[in-house]
């Protein structure tokens, strides 16, 4: 019967059986080789890519240090760098932007304008508001230098000493690139540079050719006494780009990423968040408004005006309530105990300088309460437009704050019919405030700063472009709803027309 018979069976044949049973030598020296190899070759792929995760620089902070002058700590939050590294070389940003979509139908806003037109003929030119001047002030100081071409490499490098990024927007503004030198707080950094692409794909083709600095921090930096601001013969300052500005600085302000949405916090983009308040506001009259002066947020931020203002929660003295906001627990709650569309009802609100100028006075305002401001140091883009016992009421800072507010909400209530008009008038500047004056807004001062220009904007070699799908690649869940949320589309109709100088 036929069977398996044994390869150790049959002499000299058993012998080769018995060889071929294990490996010759030479065979092991091979595999032991290639398994080293391999090793080898394993450390020095994971060696260089852990070498290019630590050169890794994306618009979230990886691997930057945060800005060596803003004294509170900003590293939580950021995804890992190894997402980071997958993102940089997925996504192509040749061509930069898509083909522009054809502008859609015209919105009632446009069509209104263009019922007021001749037949046949264009409607008359929309005036920018009064606050769009405060852009030439800004850039006054690289006007008066240099027949008029003030702003040179020398002092764009000048700028990089108290700057997050730079940005160059070349191409006949079509390509953008960012040069990245430290980490700014939470997402900033992402919806600005966002907020320059959606300003590009509103109008595109027109935004210009520039090459800035810019700081995503709170405190302007570039001061007045420091660059003779009294001397027309010396160089003109830094230009450095920036949120906010004050009188005694140079710093130019540029509208704030929040108004693309704050998914730290939860706050909605500024079209959709505004709507949100105003209905909320709608909910209580005036007259069933609390008949108290409120306020509500962080005093911990090396603020002493919000400190002081602790001091004021008092309703029957002070007639004022003084919140403070918790934000471990309401960071936990998802921020659900602090909608700002809930935030009405009272008849008076406050608004408090933080470290800087503070986001939320554009959502204060919102409200038709009466805003009372104290003392505001701290200007951004559209706080120029505001006029005291116009459209807010000013409450002095100092040892008579608590006496101010008490003061104010005393007026108010004796005299609530031009209260509630104050109000009002306040809530209609941030309605005027729609994301096409923002936008005409960022388009007039890129203009205006990139005819100041001596030089042709080129991005460094360090530079890394960027583009929507990049940036929505580096967002997580949250922060992509929120910017595809913001999303821009062409504009229906032209920009606005400057006030003349």
């Amino acid at each position: 019967m036929g069977g398996y018979v044994p390869a150790a069976e049959g002499g000299a044949g058993g012998g080769r059986g018995r060889g071929a049973r294990y490996p010759p030598l030479s065979a092991l020296v091979v595999s032991a080789i290639a398994a080293f190899s391999a090793v080898i070759v394993l450390a020095v792929i994971h060696s260089a890519y852990d070498d290019a995760l630590s050169r890794t620089r994306t618009l979230l902070g990886h691997n930057l240090e945060p800005t060596p002058w803003h004294p509170f700590p900003h590293d939580k939050g950021r995804p890992s760098a190894r997402t980071a590294l997958r993102c940089a070389p997925s996504v192509a940003c040749l061509p930069p932007l898509s083909r522009p979509r054809p502008p859609p139908q015209a919105t009632n806003d446009a069509s209104s304008s263009s019922s007021s037109a001749p037949p046949g003929g264009k409607p008359p030119p929309r005036q920018c508001p009064a606050y769009f001047a405060a852009i030439r002030r800004d850039l006054a100081p690289w006007r008066r230098a240099g027949g008029g071409k003030g702003v040179t490499r020398a002092l764009l490098d000048a700028a990089r000493q108290r700057a997050s990024m730079r940005v160059t927007i070349t191409g006949g503004g079509r390509r953008l690139h960012v040069d990245l030198y430290y980490a700014c707080v939470q997402s900033r950094a992402l919806f600005t540079v966002w907020s320059l692409l959606q300003l590009m794909r509103r109008h595109p083709g027109r935004v210009p050719d520039v090459d800035l600095m810019f700081d995503c921090m709170d405190r302007p930096a570039v001061n007045r006494t420091e660059h003779e601001a009294g001397d027309p013969a010396s160089p003109p300052p830094p230009p450095l780009f920036r949120y906010c500005t004050t009188r005694d600085h140079f710093d130019i302000p540029f509208p704030d990423w929040s108004f693309w949405g704050w998914p730290e916090t939860n706050i909605e983009p500024w079209s959709r968040e505004f709507k949100s308040i105003k209905a909320g506001a709608k909910a209580t009259k005036w007259a069933d408004r609390v008949p108290t002066a409120y306020w509500k947020g962080n005093p911990d931020v090396a603020s002493p005006l919000r400190l002081a203002l602790l001091g004021c929660n008092d309703t029957n003295l002070w007639r004022a309530e003084i919140m403070r906001q918790n934000w471990t627990d309401e960071a936990n709650a998802g921020y659900q105990h602090s909608k700002l569309s809930t935030q009405c009802t009272h008849r008076y609100k406050i608004y408090a300088e933080g470290f800087a100028w503070s986001v939320s006075l554009k959502y204060i305002l919102s409200c038709g309460s009466m805003a009372l401001l104290i003392e505001p140091q701290y200007e951004d883009f559209f706080s120029r437009g505001l006029d005291p016992r116009v459209n807010h009421w000013p409450v002095s800072r100092g040892p008579g704050m608590c006496d101010s507010i008490r003061d104010a909400v005393d007026w108010g209530n004796a005299n609530p019919a031009e209260a509630e008009r104050v109000g009002r008038r306040g809530q209609r500047l941030m309605q005027d405030l729609r994301m096409a004056a923002v936008y005409d807004y960022m388009l007039h001062l890129l203009t205006e700063y990139a005819a100041l220009m001596d030089f042709r904007p080129a991005p460094p070699p360090t530079a890394q472009e960027a583009c929507e799908g990049s940036v929505l690649c580096l967002a997580d869940d949250k922060q992509r709803r929120f910017l595809e949320a913001s999303a821009a589309e062409p504009a229906a109709e032209e920009p606005c027309v400057l006030p003349p100088e």
